[in-house]
C-alpha cells in the first residue's frame, strides 16, 4: 500500500542521525542539546511524594490547576503580566507539542507563516502539515540578527503568523527592545498572529533581560507563547511543558489537544506546582549556564575552531575555516569519525541546506565531558 505522505521531504533528523554515528564511533556527543547532569533532587522527591499520595490518574484536560496558578503567578513576577490560569495557561508534553497545537489551532491551507533560519527543525514540517506554507527569512549571518525591512516586504495578505525564537534554537542569539518594537510597529493594526517559542527563556546570559512577549500586553493579545520545563529544570526526558494564550486564542489551542494528548502525566505536574515556588531553582540557572558556556570558551581558546557569539540557549556555534573548506555535514560527520566529538551541522536548519560552513556545540554538559570533548578538538 502507497499513500500520498504529507510531509514527503521529511527524513530522519540530523539529531538522530549524529546521535546515531556518535555511538558508533563512542564519541563525545554535543550535538542534541540535553544535559549530562543529574537534575534536583528535591524536585524527584516531590514527584515520587505525588504518586505516594496517589496523584496517578488524569489531570483535567488544560492541566493541573494549582501548576498553572503557579505559572500565573511567576509570569507576574518576572513580567509584570496577570494571565487567567484557568482561561488562558495549557500544560502540555513538551514544547514543541505546544508549538504544533498553536499552528494546528489557526492555520488553514494556503496561510503564510513568516520564520527565520536556520530555525529548529520541527517548525517547517508543523506549518506544512497543516496544509500552509513556510516564508523562509535568513537571520543575518555571522550574528544572526533579524532583518526587519525584509519582514516587511514579505508580509502579504495571507501572512497568518510570524514565528519568533528567542534565545535561539540553534545560534544562541537573543532579541532585544529595538526587535520588539519592529515587530509591534510590523503587526500593529493587523490580524498577524504571533508564536513565540520561548523555551529558553532562563537560559540567557550576560545580563541581558528576556524579552518574552509575556512584557507586552499589545503582542500577547495576538500570541501563542510557548515554553517548556525540561529545559528549566534539566528533565528534557519528562516532555513537559505549557502554553500561555489570550482566551479566545487559547480556546482554539485546547480544541486540538484534548483530542490529541488530551493531559499530561500527573505526577509531575502535582510536583511542579510546588517546586515553582522555589524562585530561585529557575532564576540561578542563566548563571549556572552561562558558567558552563565561559568555561567551554576558554578551553576552545587552543583549537582553530572560531566561536561565534552566544548570549543564551545550550548552544554556541562555530566556524572552522582554519581547518577545512568542506561542507558542515561531511566535516561534521568526519569530527565524530575521526576526532570523536559530535556536533550538529547548521545547514540542518535551513531547509534549502545553506551552509555557512558552521557548526552547533551544545555545551550544557559536566565539566568533564566539556573537558573531554575539548582535548580530542586539540588534536584535530
Amino acid at each position: 500500500m502507497t499513500i500520498a505522505s504529507k510531509l514527503p521531504a521529511v527524513g530522519t533528523t540530523i539529531f538522530a542521525t549524529m546521535s546515531a554515528l556518535a555511538a558508533q564511533h563512542k564519541a563525545v556527543n554535543l550535538g542534541q542539546g540535553f544535559p549530562d547532569f543529574p537534575m534536583d533532587a528535591g524536585l524527584i522527591e516531590l514527584v515520587s511524594k505525588a504518586m505516594r499520595e496517589n496523584h496517578n490518574q488524569y489531570a483535567p484536560m488544560p492541566g493541573w490547576m494549582p501548576l498553572r496558578e503557579a505559572i500565573a503567578e511567576k509570569i507576574k513576577f518576572l513580567y509584570g503580566a496577570t494571565v487567567d490560569p484557568d482561561v488562558s495557561i495549557t500544560i502540555t508534553p513538551g514544547g514543541t507539542y505546544a508549538i504544533y497545537s498553536a499552528l494546528t489551532a489557526v492555520l488553514h491551507p494556503g496561510d503564510e507563516v513568516i520564520l527565520f533560519e536556520p530555525a529548529y527543525d520541527s517548525y517547517i514540517p508543523n506549518i506544512e502539515v497543516n496544509g500552509a506554507v513556510a516564508v523562509r527569512l535568513p537571520l543575518v549571518y555571522p550574528d544572526y540578527r533579524i532583518d526587519w525591512e525584509a519582514v516587511r516586504a514579505a508580509i502579504t495578505p495571507r501572512t497568518k503568523v510570524i514565528f519568533i525564537n528567542s534565545p535561539h534554537n540553534p545560534t544562541g542569539a537573543v532579541l532585544g527592545p529595538a526587535d520588539i518594537e519592529e515587530l509591534r510597529k510590523i503587526v500593529a493594526n493587523t490580524s498577524i498572529l504571533i508564536l513565540s517559542d520561548e523555551v529558553y527563556e532562563h537560559l540567557i546570559f550576560d545580563n541581558i533581560p528576556h524579552q518574552s512577549i509575556l512584557r507586552y500586553p499589545d503582542l500577547l493579545e495576538r500570541s501563542f507563547v510557548c515554553f517548556s520545563f525540561g529545559k528549566v529544570y534539566n528533565c528534557t526526558g519528562w516532555k513537559l511543558g505549557y502554553c500561555v494564550a489570550p482566551p479566545s486564542l487559547m480556546k482554539e489551542f485546547r480544541k486540538i489537544h484534548q483530542f490529541n494528548a488530551f493531559s499530561c502525566f500527573t505526577p509531575t505536574q502535582v510536583a511542579l506546582a510546588d517546586f515553582l515556588k522555589n524562585k530561585e531553582a529557575y532564576l540561578s540557572l542563566g548563571a549556572f549556564m552561562q558558567e558552563r558556556r565561559d568555561y567551554f570558551i576558554q578551553l576552545m581558546q587552543p583549537t582553530r575552531f572560531e566561536l561565534l557569539p552566544s548570549h543564551g540557549s545550550y548552544f554556541i556555534c562555530a566556524r572552522y575555516n582554519q581547518i577545512s573548506e568542506e561542507g558542515d555535514l561531511a566535516f561534521a560527520t568526519r569530527l565524530t569519525q575521526e576526532a570523536g566529538v559530535t556536533t550538529i551541522p547548521v545547514s540542518a536548519f535551513y531547509a534549502d541546506g545553506k551552509d555557512d560552513h558552521v557548526i552547533r556545540f551544545c555545551f550544557a554538559k559536566k565539566k568533564e565531558t566539556l573537558e573531554q570533548a575539548v582535548e580530542r578538538l586539540l588534536r584535530y
